[in-house]
């Protein structure tokens, strides 16, 4: 499994252990209350006994899921998947905890644990399979959605490079792309943003022109840097100058600064 499908099997297991410990806890305390004659140790190793199986037999809907939320398969490719998955599950969960109650009574009770009749036990048994597994089904899924999700952005978020602006006391974050240039303003230089925000920065502009320039950034006019990514136009002023376009925005390109002009023009 990947990363992110291993973390969304770990948050499911996780929720399932919290459900199936507080399931065991109500109902052994629900069958004392109800059948004081029984104590406390019995129906603590019938509770006990299926929890535990129950905890390890949770891969087989975690594999369903995972295969799902991997190949979306239309409902009539699921379906059969599923219902040999809940048979193999109520299988193994009743053998296992019959297992496990045989071997605590020898140990525990001083005699033999008798499960009844097969043919009404089992499917007695199998009704709250059945709900076992859809319900664990479920947790897995929206799980491993969640964790899919969650990759997904943190990919995206990877990949869309950012640029930190110390506007005085308070840092902000933009994505690169959405910097249309960056200007001169004294001992400070101000970053025009594409939403219209204009926050200020104490740095020089030739401090900032290196770390701009590993975003592509083009120093244009001593005062300017633009983002080439955002030009949307040029325009001749005369005597070797250009206007640069920035959508709404303008940015003055000097004859001074001829390799910016063929970046653009190229």
């Amino acid at each position: 499994m990947s990363g992110d499908e291993r973390q969304g099997v770990w948050r499911a297991w996780v929720l399932g252990v919290g459900l199936i410990v507080c399931i065991a806890v109500v109902n052994v305390l629900t069958i004392r209350h109800d059948a004081p004659r029984l104590g406390t140790l019995g129906p603590a190793i019938w509770e006990g006994s299926s929890a535990f199986v129950t905890l390890l037999i949770f891969a087989i809907p975690a594999a369903v899921a995972v295969w799902t939320v991997r190949t979306k398969p239309r409902w009539w490719r699921a379906a059969p998947v599923h219902l040999a998955a809940v048979v193999l599950y109520s299988v193994l969960h009743v053998a296992g905890f019959v297992a496990l109650r045989k071997l605590a009574y020898l140990a525990f009770m001083g005699g033999p644990y008798k499960f009844g009749p097969l043919s009404t036990e089992f499917p007695y048994e199998f009704r709250k399979d059945l709900m076992a597994y859809g319900l664990a089904s479920i947790i897995y899924y929206l799980s491993l959605r969640r964790s899919a999700r969650e990759g997904v952005g943190q990919a995206q978020a990877a990949a869309t490079p950012t640029f930190d602006i110390r506007d005085g006391a308070r840092l902000v974050r933009v994505p690169v792309s959405e910097i249309l240039a960056v200007r001169s303003a004294g001992n400070y230089a101000e970053f025009l943003l594409a939403d219209g925000r204009r926050p200020l920065m104490r740095s020089s502009l030739s401090a900032l022109e290196a770390d701009m320039a590993q975003h592509g950034f083009l120093r244009t006019h001593r005062s300017w840097l633009v983002n080439p990514a955002r030009v949307t136009g040029l325009r001749p002023e005369g005597s070797g100058d250009f206007t640069v376009e920035l959508g709404e925005l303008e940015a003055p390109l000097s004859r001074r600064f001829p390799e910016a002009l063929a970046a653009l023009r190229g």
